[in-house]
């Protein structure tokens, strides 16, 4: 039976641009192109239908924009989008999801 354990993928968020939003399939991330300077949010699949989202970093220079909220709101809805089941790790997005505790975030959570 193989899964999917083990396989890191990146959410990237260009940290400046607000545009231009691509799904990148292939390569199982997300990200805004324009800068160089990135935001970025780490998750790995621990299942075959179970995603930990891990960590979000963004840079000193664009902390308190409100980037970690969009990261963290683009990887619950990528996990409603997939119908897949959500560890979270990451204390920002347990934080987001007490914030927005959204039906279909709440029914997607693993503990």
């Amino acid at each position: 039976m193989s899964t999917d354990r083990g396989r890191h993928s990146h959410i990237l968020y260009d940290s400046i641009s607000m545009t231009g939003w691509k799904r990148q399939e292939k390569r199982g991330r997300e990200q805004i192109r324009g800068c160089h300077d990135r935001a970025v949010l780490l998750y790995e699949y621990v299942g075959k239908r179970i995603v930990d989202l891990q960590h979000t970093e963004v840079p000193d220079a664009y902390r308190g924009r409100g980037i970690a909220k969009h990261l963290a709101k683009a990887a619950l809805d990528f996990v409603v989008e997939e119908d897949l089941k959500a560890h979270l790790t990451c204390w920002y997005i347990q934080k987001y999801v007490k914030e927005n505790p959204l039906p279909q975030y709440l029914e997607r959570l693993q503990p």
